[in-house]
């Protein structure tokens, strides 16, 4: 199932000896496409879903920000990093 998904195989997923940790990042567009269900094309071709695709995809960003704001903050006072 992984495999489907464009992430290829678990194994490459655990955690090595080596210390070294991989990280796969999803595109927002690609990610807020596969959300709605919708494709490129239907994008372009559609304004409704194209105003649909653009509404999820500026709040996906806002919740990334809020996010790396958050992860910031903590990293200023100190709490739970490393």
């Amino acid at each position: 199932m992984a495999d489907s998904l464009g992430i290829g195989s678990l194994d490459r997923l655990t955690p090595s000896d080596t210390g070294v940790e991989f990280v796969v990042r999803q595109q927002a567009l690609q990610r807020v496409l596969a959300f709605t269900g919708r494709s490129i094309d239907d994008v372009v071709n559609d304004p409704i879903a194209k105003n649909q695709v653009r509404g999820y995809f500026k709040l996906a960003k806002q919740i990334e920000r809020a996010g790396e704001v958050t992860e910031l903050e903590r990293q200023w006072n100190g709490v739970g990093g490393s």
